[in-house]
């Protein structure tokens, strides 16, 4: 299971049928009142009439995330997203057992069935009762050609995935005679890249038993709204005196700003957003990337704190600081709590360490590795709560300030249902309208080390990222073959402007 654009996917043609998620009380509400009509839940929403009073509180990244959405809509600037995930099903499809699976895995997960709305300044997220909620089979187009299909998804995508509107992810599958690829893709205030493989082991598993006729058992899972609303019992109240901030604040002192910026010439303009370049490739293929995993552990460190090491020491040959400052997504599942959970459970960290020259690859891992212990035994603040005390003006923007260093990594060999990822054949993506800088997401799987980026659509930013994925191909593979750190392919040094001292290139 990886991560790729949705446009690098191999999709046979065939008929595109999506399953609509409609509200039965809303429709019984709307036939008892009429001809008055329904009132919207917020404006410009089309979701069903709710009835007034306090709903359940969304959690900090949710509410950041529709901020943003309501701001940028109402300056005509929107600022658009998507997750998506796509798997296979063998055989000619049961169109009413996948229907059934799809509502079932709707009603196992408070956070799908919710609405939001703002009460009193608060952001709400009101779930639907499940009993409430039925799907209505849609035929969308029948394609001839694969590439037509996935421009066809792309922008239906696009067009159906909006913050503001209810429901917050579309359903669909591209049924051939012999096979069909089931579709989900959803905005990210109702889930994570963690979520996408909780989707598929739930909705192929539950498809499955309805084809032969059982009856699936699959407990209901740990609501990520009482996830939200333990955050925020416990993180609202706190200011910026709260020691709890400390280790922000010591990041902070020595990095000279709450963002860490990325090092390298991206060519952007302060306070402008550009359109995207995404694009994905194959860093280590399957026995290289098991050579790789041998050669961490035997200095005491774990696969993703080698291919982070080797991002630092990249960036460092390129004209980067020795010390590498970056942010870190974390999951904050815990350790099984809410591992079968759908939600947004993804805290953002930052992390330093020592990448100096002269340094060997031992002596890197043990800084990766004590910067990541350090990390961990703070986790618990929020990213977003951390960001609005400790950085108030850019919290009131839209966007992060300026490219900001960031790196990602999964082992999509431990998320549920990763035995059977064979026979299901998951894959995923991301798309965002616009960025200001870069983001790089590593996968590792049953294939090898793959890596997805999203930057900024600029000649600079082009020539940047070619030659560090370059870079950082020819490390990790020279990781694998000689136990360390060779000097990876060179990449053009920055040049300072003398003015601004922002690297500029030749």
């Amino acid at each position: 299971m990886r991560q790729f654009p949705l446009e690098m996917h191999h999709l046979a043609p065939g008929r595109v049928v999506e399953w609509r998620l409609r509200s039965t009380a809303a429709e019984g509400a709307a036939t008892a009142t009429a001809p008055l009509p329904v009132p919207a839940a917020r404006s410009g929403s089309d979701g069903p009439r709710r009835s007034e009073g306090v709903g359940r509180r969304a959690s900090f990244n949710q509410d950041k995330h529709f901020t943003v959405a309501e701001e940028s809509r109402g300056a005509d600037d929107p600022v658009a997203s998507w997750l998506a995930v796509t798997f296979e099903i063998d055989g000619p499809l049961d169109e009413e057992a996948l229907s059934r699976a799809l509502l079932g895995l709707v009603g196992r997960h408070e956070v799908l069935r919710c609405e939001f709305r703002r009460l009193a300044g608060e952001l709400a997220c009101e779930p639907l009762a499940a009993d409430e909620l039925a799907l209505e089979p849609v035929h969308m187009a029948t394609f001839e050609e694969a590439g037509a299909l996935r421009e066809f998804l792309v922008e239906r995508f696009k067009r159906s995935i909006d913050t503001l509107s209810w429901p917050l992810f579309t359903m669909g599958a591209v049924l051939r005679p012999e096979s069909a690829t089931v579709y989900l893709a959803f905005d990210h205030i109702v889930c994570d890249g963690m979520s996408m493989p909780i989707v598929v082991r739930e909705v192929c598993t539950e498809y499955e038993a309805l084809r032969r006729g059982g009856h699936p058992e699959q407990a209901d899972p740990p609501s990520y709204l009482d996830f939200a609303e333990e955050q925020r019992r416990r993180y609202l109240s706190i200011d910026v005196a709260d020691d709890r901030l400390d280790y922000w604040k010591s990041f902070i002192a020595r990095n000279g700003e709450f963002f860490p910026r990325f090092p390298l010439d991206l060519g952007v303009e302060p306070d402008r957003m550009y359109p995207i370049v995404n694009e994905a490739s194959t860093l280590l293929d399957a026995a290289e990337a098991e050579v790789f995993e041998k050669v961490c552990h035997e200095v005491d460190a774990k696969p993703f704190m080698g291919v982070l090491g080797s991002v630092a020491v990249c960036l460092r040959e390129a004209g980067g600081p020795g010390v590498y400052r970056g942010f870190m997504p974390v999951s904050e599942r815990g350790r099984g709590a809410w591992n079968d959970a759908v939600g947004w459970f993804v805290n953002t960290m930052p992390i330093e360490f020592d990448a100096s020259p002269g340094r060997d690859f031992a002596q890197v891992m043990a800084s990766v590795r004590a910067g990541f212990g350090e990390m961990i035994r703070h986790i618990d603040v929020p990213f977003v709560r951390a960001w609005e005390l400790l950085a108030p003006e850019q919290f009131a923007a839209r966007s992060w300030p300026y490219p900001v260093n960031f790196f990602s990594y999964l082992d999509m060999r431990k998320c549920p249902g990763a035995e059977h990822h064979d026979t299901w054949r998951p894959t995923t993506h991301v798309w965002s309208a616009r960025a200001n800088g870069a983001c790089s997401w590593f996968q590792r799987d049953a294939d090898g080390l793959h890596m997805n980026s999203i930057y900024v659509d600029t000649a600079a930013a082009r020539r940047t990222m070619g030659d560090f994925q370059e870079a950082l191909r020819a490390t990790v593979r020279g990781i694998a073959r000689s136990g360390g750190f060779r000097r990876p392919v060179a990449l053009t040094p920055p040049r300072r402007t003398r003015d601004s001292g922002a690297p500029v290139r030749g």
